[in-house]
């Protein structure tokens, strides 16, 4: 098979995707879609742990998971990473580019990943025929600024027990949008990932998981989550006193 006919094989269509009405394409008719998608590079497949980019990569344009997942993070002068944010299946990755034309975060995948493309030149010019298009990439630029400033207030306010507590919801909620379950599912990330994303230790993830376990709230598997009792596992994030750190 030459790579031509390789490339047909693997194309699939924003219109016949699953996660269309999370993605881009959200909103536009069959044939706006199809404009789109004209200019959409896919798909792209990596092992995990794979680079996607990293600070000083010229910016090419948006990303948008297929499958697996991505995190994008900051090394500190330890080397220590600073989680800045993990991208599921049907959510765009890549913004950080745009101000300087240039990445300042890695993006590196936490499994076996496959990813959407779309350079910016492209979107950019888009947008200009398209309304629906723009006003769908400025809801996802409002989106970003939101997750970083509730990332913010969860490292400055939080409790650790909060912060865990808020973690999983908000994972639970993403899957449930994307029609999975909302109270059973694989976190794609490690507990290290987690506690560098949450600010706080290893060791403090791994006891307020058996905490919770203890509590009836959760049962944990390695990286398979099942959420026992919601409402107490919201009641963490109204009501926890804790000052763990």
């Amino acid at each position: 098979m030459n790579q031509v006919q390789l490339a047909k094989q693997l194309k699939v269509s924003c219109e016949s995707c699953s996660l269309s009405e999370l993605c881009l394409p959200r909103g536009l008719t069959s044939i706006e879609m199809t404009q789109l998608d004209d200019h959409i590079e896919r798909p792209r497949k990596l092992e995990a742990s794979s680079l996607i980019y990293q600070p000083g990569d010229k910016f090419f344009g948006f990303y948008a998971v297929r499958s697996g997942g991505v995190k994008t993070y900051l090394t500190k002068k330890t080397g220590e990473q600073q989680i800045l944010g993990f991208h599921l299946p049907g959510e765009i990755f890549g913004l950080d580019g745009i101000e300087h034309n240039s990445h300042r975060c890695y993006a590196s995948t936490m499994d076996n990943t496959s990813y959407c493309a779309i350079p910016f030149e492209k979107l950019d010019e888009l947008c200009g025929v398209l309304p629906d298009l723009r006003t769908q990439v400025y809801k996802l630029l409002g989106h970003e600024i939101n997750c970083d400033h509730s990332h913010q207030l969860l490292l400055g306010q939080q409790t650790a027990h909060e912060r865990l507590a808020t973690f999983l919801l908000s994972i639970s909620s993403r899957f449930k949008h994307r029609g999975f379950s909302a109270t059973s599912f694989m976190l794609p990330m490690s507990r290290h990932d987690i506690a560098c994303f949450l600010g706080i230790a290893v060791e403090t993830v791994s006891r307020l998981f058996k905490s919770f376990q203890q509590q009836g709230i959760v049962k944990i598997n390695r990286k398979q989550v099942d959420i026992l009792d919601m409402n107490l596992l919201n009641g963490l994030v109204a009501n926890c006193e804790e000052t763990d750190s």
